[in-house]
């Protein structure tokens, strides 16, 4: 059989038969002039780990073995000795398997939507840097959390957790933490010091949970989802999909406005970043400012199938002109909590100052209401080419109107360090110069922003006299 019928053949089976028959390794893959394998995805409902992955330790990188149903990893696993990110997401792990400590490289690592109860101290490697847990049933974290001084990015969102470490606040490079949906009864102190930290989010616990019933909530006009046909995918986010829809019936009070419409539709009671609820929440109690995405209505969930176990949540929302585009891309497995952008990216100076003070005013709306948004990044900011801006996506948000005023403050100045992520990113990306004093303004107002000290930043109402 020639080569390249060989190669035919092989593509034909699935990633599983490939491994097992001895196909993936480097030396099988040499002989037929193929790279070797630094990255497998495996989910086929497997009940036990496949030996033959421990065949391809002289190059994997990426280990994706989510959507199986996993409860263990072999004794010797630490054999994988590049690995560096390991996805695990919706097994059946019932606790966090001790081997993982002994995996040299590994710093990355996703027990998502598993039935985790148990965390045992010194499981986890000491450079972990992003550790997902969200969906699980743990009530508590061991003390050796403290010890894991690169963790940046931290998901424990849909737990039973009452408290964290008094150990984590040695995590000095902690920069994003989902903490929302467990049952705290309150946030630690240290945590509103963490000199790095910029995304947080801790709605829907004991000491914050909102009623649902608020009158400002119950104000905004429901519809059926029935009225509306649904088109295409415009986006997706961790928490629910948007779709383009028309008016079928359109209501009285909206009678005028533009027929197509956009509609997020929440993909279930918990996310990545919290309660949905919480998020549909706390997009309503804002109301309007002309630099957030409009929510025209929301939907009715009494109309909804009686069949239906889980009403379906959603929002609709005034339809972004196709002029805007998104400001930057999400975070890579590279980047961690910092957005990319594509190649080629630039920003005038003017677009930049102007950004920023439609951002500043945004957070001041925000902060005056009572809500953080948890989630300022470029992938969540529209522009359109004279500079325009939209905000959205409330998945993070948290109400903070339950909290003590210093607590409020901190909360604050957190979200001014993600705003001065926000302007060095769109700084970094200058397409020249330009005014030299209004530069040497914004480079100074980012720095006053990212210092490690929580409350020597500068509050929202502060940028904005800054920057005027």
């Amino acid at each position: 059989m020639s080569s390249s019928h060989s190669q035919q053949s092989d593509q034909q089976k699935t990633v599983l038969q490939q491994l097992q028959a001895g196909q993936l390794t480097s030396a099988y893959r040499a002989a037929q002039n193929l790279e070797p394998i630094t990255r497998l995805k495996i989910g086929e409902e497997l009940t036990e780990f496949p030996r033959e992955i421990l065949d391809l330790a002289d190059s994997l990188e990426i280990l994706d073995l989510s959507n199986n149903k996993l409860t263990e990893l072999p004794d010797d696993f630490d054999c994988l000795v590049n690995m560096r990110i390991l996805f695990l997401t919706n097994n059946a792990f019932t606790s966090i398997p001790a081997i993982l400590a002994a995996c040299p490289k590994l710093e990355m690592i996703s027990f998502k939507s598993n039935k985790l109860t148990a965390f045992d101290e010194d499981v986890l490697p000491l450079d972990t840097r992003w550790l997902i847990l969200t969906d699980n049933q743990l009530t508590r974290l061991p003390e050796s959390m403290g010890k894991l001084h690169r963790l940046q990015k931290l998901a424990l969102a849909g737990n039973r957790l009452t408290q964290l470490p008094e150990s984590m606040a040695q995590c000095k490079n902690l920069e994003l933490a989902r903490l929302s949906a467990n049952q705290f009864n309150e946030m630690p102190a240290w945590l509103f010091a963490m000199p790095k930290l910029a995304w947080l989010a801790f709605s829907g616990n004991e000491f914050n949970r909102v009623e649902d019933d608020s009158e400002l909530i119950s104000s905004v006009l429901a519809v059926p989802l029935a009225n509306i046909c649904l088109g295409d995918v415009l986006g997706e986010g961790a928490s629910g999909l948007i779709y383009q829809g028309d008016w079928i019936e359109q209501p009285e009070s909206l009678l005028g406005t533009d027929k197509t419409v956009a509609v997020k539709i929440f993909k279930g009671s918990v996310t990545s970043d919290g309660y949905a609820q919480d998020e549909l929440d706390c997009c309503l109690t804002v109301g309007e400012h002309e630099n957030l995405i409009k929510v025209v209505a929301q939907l009715d969930q009494s109309h909804q199938d009686r069949q239906d176990a889980e009403k379906r949540l959603g929002l609709v929302m005034e339809l972004i002109p196709s002029s805007f585009r998104s400001l930057g891309l999400p975070p890579s497995l590279q980047t961690c909590t910092r957005d990319t952008f594509n190649e080629g990216t630039v920003f005038e100076l003017d677009i930049i100052a102007k950004v920023a003070m439609q951002m500043a005013n945004t957070m001041a709306y925000l902060f005056a209401k009572g809500i953080s948004h948890g989630d300022m990044y470029a992938h969540n900011t529209m522009i359109n080419q004279q500079g325009d801006m939209l905000f959205g996506d409330f998945g993070a948000a948290t109400n903070l109107n339950s909290l003590p005023q210093w607590q409020r403050e901190a909360m604050e100045r957190i979200e001014v360090r993600a705003f001065g992520i926000l302007l060095d990113d769109m700084l970094t990306h200058i397409a020249s110069a330009g005014d030299e004093a209004v530069l040497t303004r914004l480079t100074a107002l980012r720095d006053l922003c990212l210092q490690d000290g929580v409350n020597q930043r500068p509050n929202f109402v502060e940028i904005q006299a800054l920057l005027s």
